[in-house]
C-alpha cells in the first residue's frame, strides 16, 4: 500500500488513531502512528521483526476515524507478508489447527462438507443461490469444550434462507474464503482458495452468493477482485438479505418474551462493510424483543479481541471481558453476534468470568422465533 507524502506529514502529526485503537489502550508501546513513523520516515529496519506487526486487530476503527484516510490494518497486512520472508511468523492459536486446515483445502482435498445439512433443510446442487458456509464445519469440534455447537448457525441460516422459499446450493467443494490467509500475509495460500471458491460457484450456476460470516462477505467484496477480476456473480450478506426477503415472503416472528437483549457490531460487518442497520432491522422484526444498545456501539463497536486465529493473549481477554461487562452493565441477558469468532471469542471469556450473560448468534435467536 502506497500512501503520499500528504498523508504521512498530517498522520505525524496526529494522533487520532492512536487514542482509537484497541490494543493502543492494553498493549504498552504500540501506536499505529509510530508503525508508520517506523516504516515510512525512520525506516527502522528492525520493524520486519517486530511482533507489533502481528498485534494489530484490523478491526479498523483507526481507518475509520484517520482524518487523511489511511487504511492502517491494509498497510500493517503489506508488511506481514514481507515479515514471513525473514521468518518473523505470528502465534498461532489452538495449535494451528485452522491454518493447517485453510493450506489443506488449498489442494486437492476431498472433503465432506455437507453432513450437516441433513434433517436441516433443504438444499440443492445446483441453482441461482448459493450458500457459502465457511468454516463452521471445522470449528464445531474445535469449540466443543466451550459448549458451542458452532454448526448451528448454519442450520439456522439454512432454515431461515428456505423460510423464504429458496433451496439454496451447498457445495463440498467450498473452500476456506482464505481471510486467515490474507490478513496473515499468506497471498500465495489466500489466491489458491479464492481461485477454486469462485471456480465451484460458477459450476454451480448460481447468480447470488449468500453469506452467514461476515469475514467471508467482505472478503470476497473488498478482496478477491483483487485475484479472479470481477467477480461473476452477486454478493450478499444474509442480513441485508433476510430484512428484504423475510417480510416479503410473509414471515411471522413469535414473541421473543421477556429480557432484554443488545447487539455487538462484529468488525468486518460494520465498520469495514458499513453494515449496522441491517441486524438491528432483524432484531426488531421479532416481537417485544427489547433492545437496548452498549455504550460502544456502531462505528465506535469494541473488536471482540482477537482476529486471523493469531495473538490471542491477556490484551484480548480484558477487551472481550469488558465487552461482557458493558453489555452487562444495561441490563442485558443476552448479547447477540452476527460473526461466529465473535461468538466464540466472547464466549471463552465468559467461561473464565462469572459474568451470567448469554452469548447468542442472530441467526438462532431469529430462528427460534420462526
Amino acid at each position: 500500500m502506497q500512501l503520499t507524502k500528504q498523508q504521512i506529514d498530517y498522520c505525524m502529526e496526529c494522533g487520532v488513531c492512536t487514542g482509537s485503537c484497541p490494543i493502543s489502550q492494553e498493549r504498552a508501546g504500540f501506536s499505529p502512528r509510530q508503525m508508520i513513523k517506523r516504516t515510512l520516515v525512520e525506516t527502522d529496519e528492525n520493524v520486519l521483526y517486530s511482533n507489533d506487526l502481528w498485534a494489530c486487530l484490523s478491526c479498523s476503527r483507526c481507518s475509520d476515524r484517520c482524518p487523511v484516510g489511511i487504511d492502517f490494518p491494509e498497510f500493517i497486512r503489506s508488511y506481514r507478508q514481507k515479515a514471513r520472508a525473514v521468518a518473523n511468523l505470528p502465534r498461532e492459536s489452538h495449535h494451528g489447527v485452522f491454518q493447517t486446515l485453510s493450506t489443506l483445502q488449498a489442494g486437492a482435498s476431498r472433503l465432506n462438507r455437507i453432513a450437516w445439512t441433513e434433517g436441516a433443510g433443504k438444499i440443492a446442487a445446483k441453482g441461482e443461490y448459493f450458500y457459502f458456509v465457511g468454516c463452521a464445519p471445522f470449528q464445531t469440534p474445535v469449540f466443543k469444550y466451550l459448549g458451542l455447537n458452532v454448526i448451528d448457525t448454519a442450520k439456522n441460516i439454512l432454515k431461515l434462507i428456505n423460510a423464504v422459499g429458496i433451496e439454496p446450493v451447498v457445495s463440498n467443494d467450498e473452500r476456506c474464503c482464505g481471510h486467515d490467509a490474507f490478513w496473515a500475509g499468506n497471498e500465495e495460500l489466500f489466491a489458491a482458495l479464492a481461485r477454486k471458491n469462485v471456480d465451484t460457484i460458477v459450476a454451480s450456476g448460481a447468480k447470488t452468493v449468500i453469506f452467514g460470516c461476515p469475514e467471508g462477505y467482505a472478503t470476497f467484496r473488498e478482496h478477491y477482485p483483487q485475484v479472479v477480476g470481477e467477480l461473476p456473480f452477486e454478493i450478499r450478506h444474509i442480513t441485508e438479505f433476510l430484512v428484504e426477503r423475510l417480510p416479503e415472503a410473509g414471515v411471522v416472528m413469535k414473541d421473543a418474551g421477556e429480557g432484554t437483549v443488545t447487539f455487538h457490531d462484529p468488525c468486518r460487518l460494520g465498520r469495514r462493510m458499513g453494515m449496522y442497520e441491517q441486524p438491528r432491522q432483524l432484531i426488531s422484526m421479532v416481537p417485544r424483543a427489547r433492545f437496548k444498545e452498549m455504550e460502544n456501539n456502531r462505528e465506535n463497536a469494541v473488536c471482540c479481541g482477537t482476529t486471523a486465529w493469531m495473538e490471542c493473549s491477556s490484551c484480548s481477554k480484558k477487551m472481550q471481558t469488558n465487552r461482557l461487562m458493558e453489555a452487562e452493565q444495561i441490563g442485558a441477558g443476552t448479547i447477540i453476534t452476527a460473526c461466529p469468532k465473535c461468538q466464540i471469542h466472547l464466549t471463552c471469556a465468559k467461561s473464565n468470568t462469572d459474568i451470567g450473560i448469554e452469548v447468542k448468534d442472530l441467526y438462532s435467536f431469529l430462528a427460534e422465533q420462526l
